[in-house]
Order: structure tokens, then sequence, then C-alpha cells
């Protein structure tokens, strides 16, 4: 079975740059899955930047959804998987789902939740299956105000509970403050 890391924070808390680090310990065949859309200046120049910042060595995958189908034959020859990050994951899930969430109702909700675990459960499938060390960046969502959205507290609540999820199935979870990442798991 592969081990899976699980690294959690709030924005620019260094996750990325810590589990960049982590990779870089384990190997230098890296298959790194960017789930990020480039769909406004501000998140190319985000995606950019994360570019910038990984060896050029490392593949990339870019992918959101769909794992069962297509990330087992990008495993071949890799020694660590990356995987930045869950949150964008869920967000193109939702926003590809449903584009009203203005007039969305609850059954609808749980359909995209059941969508984003299908995803989840895909990816411990493939970690167990596969005995490579997987790295998996998202951010930690609940410890603010209520969002004043439906959007915004479905994403929330999905992401948390997609959290739960990766965390319970972790061997070790890291929550990144300030730059300082502590061992929770």
């Amino acid at each position: 079975m592969g081990k899976l890391t699980v690294v959690t924070g709030g924005a620019r808390s260094g996750k990325s740059s810590f589990a960049e680090e982590i990779v870089k310990g384990i190997s230098d065949k890296v298959l790194y899955i960017a789930t990020a859309n480039a769909f406004d200046d501000e998140m190319k120049h985000r995606i950019k930047k994360h570019q910038e910042q990984r060896p050029q060595s490392w593949d990339t995958l870019e992918a959101y959804r769909d794992f069962d189908k297509i990330l087992r034959s990008h495993l071949k020859d890799k020694e660590v998987v990356m995987l930045d990050c869950i949150t964008v994951m869920i967000t193109n899930i939702m926003f590809e789902e449903c584009l009203d969430w203005n007039n969305i109702n609850m059954i609808e909700v749980l359909k995209i939740e059941d969508s984003v675990n299908r995803e989840i459960n895909s990816l411990l499938e493939i970690i167990k299956d596969s005995g490579i060390p997987f790295i998996m960046v998202t951010n930690e969502l609940g410890m603010g105000l209520v969002p004043e959205f439906p959007s915004g507290r479905a994403f929330r609540d999905i992401a948390g509970k997609a959290n739960q999820l990766l965390a319970k199935a972790a061997d070790e979870v890291y929550l990144c403050v300030s730059g300082i990442p502590v061992k929770i798991k």
C-alpha cells in the first residue's frame, strides 16, 4: 500500500511549499497532479508561480476528476505523486456540475458531494493499489465565518467532509500555519 500524506492549512500558509519539500526528500521521479483551471488572470498567475516553483524534471498531469480512468497509466516509473490541490479539485467539480448556485436545492448539493466523494475514494483506492507515496495538499476552510452565499456554504461543507476522508485514510497529516508545518497525525 502507498503512503498518504495530507498537508492542509489556510490560504498562503506554506502548505504547497512544504509538500514540495516532502516530495523532494523522496525522489526526483515525480508525478505532479495539478487540479487548477486557468479561468482568469489571477488563476493564470497562481498557476505560473506554482510551475516556476517546482522542478522542471517533474512530470505534470493536469486533471481534477476521472482519476480511476487516467491516473494509473501516469504512475509508471514514478516514485512519488503530489496532488495540489483537493479544494481546487472540489471547486472545479462543483462548478462543472452546477452553474446556478443561488437556486440549488439540498438534493443537488448532495449529488455533487457524492461526485466529490467518488473522486476522493478513487484516489484512495489508487494509492492503496500503487505502493507509491502520495502527498496531497488541501485547504482548511472551516475555521472562519459561515459563508454568506449557498455556493460558499456548500463548498465549505463538501471540502470539510472530503478532508476528513483523506485525513482518516492518511498515514500523516500536517497543518501549516504561517509557514510552519505542524504534524497532527
